[in-house]
């Protein structure tokens, strides 16, 4: 049966859902941009003695307090992650967002007031990361899970398109309190209270939120879920349409519960290295994230600001606009990406183009900063360090920025793919931390170009690696995933499959199954929740 997707698509309920729940992006990406920036502010600074002159003779000791202070959060947000993933079986995706952002929201109000206290803002810190983090698993879980297959690309990018638009409108924001408020604590503090506006009214407003429809038929509350499922689709419960999609997910929820049944997370993760298939897509994912972040990552963005003075920018006011200007950059070819590149071209292509264009940004930047760092003698040079970070952000952005993510998605079948997708997004935020923290040390032992250098080395070690290693995803069934990774690992660049019938109207594909896992998926085409 086809379905008329226009009868829904203007659902207004439905885009209000999906636009409450994507708010769950605010406080990753406001830490990211509006807190970062905020650590600049002359009176965050005095209050937190962070103020260079004081450590003339220690600029190691003021790196290190200016990488906790920053860096905190997102050691919560790995443990936040991981603790998401059982709160979301346990008391459902809606009470787990909401738990969430209270979590949250207590931590960021023991920031705001902690007064100069360093201890108390480093509990503060951690404890909001707690509640930012298992925010960044339950919000796209949640928008997966209310979205049909055919736009659940679509409606997951709003989650980074609102994350991107809050991070660039946080350093706006700051450059606002620099040039009109006075340096005292009322300027910083409301600065980094500004999230709690809009995620207060979203938790106001997740009360008309309904559970999934996926989670509750999974708790054999079919009724339920069938009421949920034709609000949000604007259609009747009787309409055939609605019943062909919900019989759709109730098979799904079924096939998963029945590949699930005897499957400890550790006889998962066992299973992920005792198979060579399975072990070959876990270690390549590992190897992504681990790339992703190692080649300058989020580590950058958290430090924007100071780059850009490295770079030549003169004046606190003017590097908050070029913040704001760097964020702008990353939104746009973000959608550009997630709406656009990453089905026109591929992940692969994506991938490798963007880490090219991250190298090149380091090379430059690198052999700038060693040869006349913030020389004002030489404006075109300078001019072009400058234009070097927004062309970083654009191979960060049509990249690993994303990719890693779908890519962690695509490639497992469903027996493995919880455990692996954990694993994978606590590796993540484990080395998110270990980048911001140690970024500012970098940037000082280093000289700054040596931080280039070795984020350039990172690039080169991923176009090398990724470039041999990486499969392309696009278009492929995840049931047949594993005949990707069954060529040997030095021709992986070359894996394809071919459909049975080549016609344009052909979507049948040749069955071959790489496990009994596998074997088990196939049985329902796009088992994938």
């Amino acid at each position: 049966m086809t379905v008329d997707w226009s009868r829904w698509t203007t659902n207004p309920y439905y885009a209000l859902i999906i636009f409450i729940v994507a708010c769950g992006s605010i406080p990753k990406g406001y830490d990211e941009g509006g807190f970062s920036a905020s650590v600049k502010l002359a009176s965050f600074k005095e209050d937190f003695n962070l103020i260079s002159s004081n450590w003339t003779h220690d600029k190691t000791g003021l790196a290190n307090r200016s990488a906790n202070i920053t860096s905190f959060a997102v050691l919560g947000a790995a443990f936040g992650a991981l603790v998401s993933v059982d709160l979301n079986d346990r008391l459902g995706r809606v009470q787990t967002w909401r738990l969430s952002c209270l979590v949250w929201g207590v931590g960021l109000f023991i920031q705001v007031f902690s007064s100069g206290i360093y201890g108390l803002l480093l509990f503060a810190r951690i404890w909001s990361g707690l509640g930012a983090g298992a925010l960044t698993v339950t919000t796209p879980l949640y928008l997966s899970e209310i979205a049909p297959t055919r736009t659940r690309g679509l409606v997951v990018s709003v989650y980074m398109v609102i994350l991107l638009a809050v991070l660039t409108l946080g350093f706006f924001i700051n450059y606002g309190a620099n040039k009109h408020m006075a340096p005292t604590r009322t300027q910083y503090r409301l600065v980094q209270a500004i999230p709690l506006i809009p995620v207060g009214l979203a938790l106001i407003a997740s009360y008309i939120l309904p559970e999934t429809p996926r989670y509750l038929v999974s708790k054999q509350r079919h009724d339920e879920g069938r009421a949920i499922l034709a609000r949000l689709r604007g259609l009747d419960v009787s309409d055939p349409e609605l019943e062909a999609e919900f019989n759709l997910i109730d098979n799904q929820v079924r096939a998963k519960a029945t590949d699930l049944a005897s499957v400890s997370h550790w006889t998962a993760f066992k299973e992920t290295q005792t198979n060579a298939n399975y072990r070959q897509r876990f270690w390549l994912l590992m190897t992504m994230h681990t790339i992703a972040q190692w080649t300058g990552g989020n580590g950058i963005t958290y430090y924007i600001s100071t780059i850009f003075e490295y770079a030549g920018v003169k004046g606190g006011n003017t590097s908050l606009i070029s913040s704001g200007a760097y964020g702008i950059v990353k939104l746009v070819f973000t959608m550009a990406f997630t709406w656009g590149l990453i089905d026109l071209l591929g992940r692969r292509r994506c991938a490798l183009a963007g880490l090219g264009l991250q190298l090149a940004a380091h090379i430059y930047m690198g052999a700038y900063m060693g040869l006349q760092p913030g020389s004002s003698d030489n404006k075109s040079a300078s001019d072009a360090a400058i234009a070097s970070v927004f062309v970083y952000a654009m191979g960060w952005s049509v990249g690993l920025c994303t990719i890693p993510y779908l890519y962690g998605t695509e490639i497992f079948p469903t027996r493995i793919r919880n455990v692996s997708y954990a694993i994978s997004m606590s590796l993540h935020w484990f080395f998110q931390f270990a980048v911001v923290r140690v970024t500012p040390n970098m940037l000082v032992s280093l000289n700054v170009w040596g931080a280039y250098l070795f984020w350039a080395i990172i690039c080169t070690l991923g176009l090398i690696i990724l470039g041999i290693w990486m499969p392309e995803t696009k278009d492929v069934p995840i049931e047949r995933m594993g005949e990707l990774f069954d060529t040997p690992w030095y021709m992986r660049w070359r894996a394809r499959l071919k459909a049975i019938d080549s016609s344009p109207e052909s979507t049948t594909f040749e069955p071959s199954i790489d496990s009994n896992a596998d074997r088990k998926q196939a049985k329902f085409n796009g088992s994938s929740l």
